[in-house]
This record gives structure tokens, sequence and C-alpha cells, in this order.
């Protein structure tokens, strides 16, 4: 059993340096709460944004309802940090006019963009009439679910040192 579980973790290792390439995924929700100032609105929305930094390309899934305005615009905005607001990066189009629904897109981007959403200073931001500077605003994050893949991985490598 022993020889099994190390060949496993041996192919998958080999499987993932011959594959590696720098991925980043990101999924995040979306909400007033997160807008600075904060908005007290019932929208919520989910974004799922993959980065290869190989060749610049972003895309993006983004996912909202219950805007109490239809959209007038939606952006990726850097450099901020969360609780800090910033600029225009990239406009987001199909957002105009609608008060829920999904926009799926990509579009190649700078490396000082690319750096910003890597390092965590990079947020969605859906506008509206109601609120123009953003009725509903999210931080561009890592999976939550990637990183404790990795924190779990790391503990069971551990556990099978002890035994």
């Amino acid at each position: 059993m022993k020889k099994f579980v190390t060949s496993v973790f041996a192919v998958a290792a080999l499987a993932g340096i011959a594959s590696a390439r720098p991925l980043f995924h990101y999924e995040f929700p979306i909400d007033g709460l997160q807008e600075v100032p904060a908005v007290a609105t019932p929208a919520t929305g989910f974004g799922i944004v993959d980065l290869d930094s190989d060749t610049n390309m972003l895309s993006w899934t983004i996912t909202w309802s219950g805007l109490i305005a239809p959209a007038t615009a939606a952006h990726f905005h850097a450099p901020a940090a969360p609780g800090a607001n910033a600029g225009v990066a990239l406009a987001i189009p199909g957002f105009a006019g609608l008060s829920s629904g999904m926009v799926v897109g990509s579009a190649l981007i700078s490396d000082l963009f690319e750096s910003r959403i890597i390092d965590g200073l990079s947020y969605v931001n859906i506008h509206t009439s109601f609120r123009p500077g953003g009725e509903i605003r999210g931080q561009v994050v890592p999976t939550p679910g990637a990183l404790a893949l990795v924190g779990l991985g790391g503990l069971v490598a551990v556990r099978r040192r002890r035994a």
C-alpha cells in the first residue's frame, strides 16, 4: 500500500511539472458590503476569473442579480486592496441595461494589470444609476477551496511522515 501511495504522488508530481503553467484561478462573491463606502442593496453576484500569465489572457464569468437599478457599466479596477477604491483598469462589456444576468468574456491584459491581479489588488465593480460609483463589488481573490486543498495536501504529507 505504501508503494502504491508513493507511486500515485510521484506520478501526480511529474504530471504537475510537465503541465506546469502559471495559471491563476479566482472565485469571489460580489456584493454591496464590499463597496467603498458600503452600499445597502439586495443585489449579489459571483465572479470567476482565470489568468494565464504566459499569454496575459484574462477570462471571466460574472453573474449578478437583484440590482436596484439596471447596470450602466462594469469594470475591473486596480490597484486597490479591499476597502480602497481605484481607477478603471478594464471595461467589462455586456452589462448595460440589465438588473441580473451573466457575462462571459476575455481580454489580453498588460503585465502591470496582471501583476495587480496576482497581488490581490483588483476588484470587479457593477455600476448602476442608483449607485454610479458602484452598487456591488467583489475583490478578485484566490479560490478558498484551492487554498484549502494545498493546505490539506501538506497535512497529508506530514501525517504520512509520522506514521
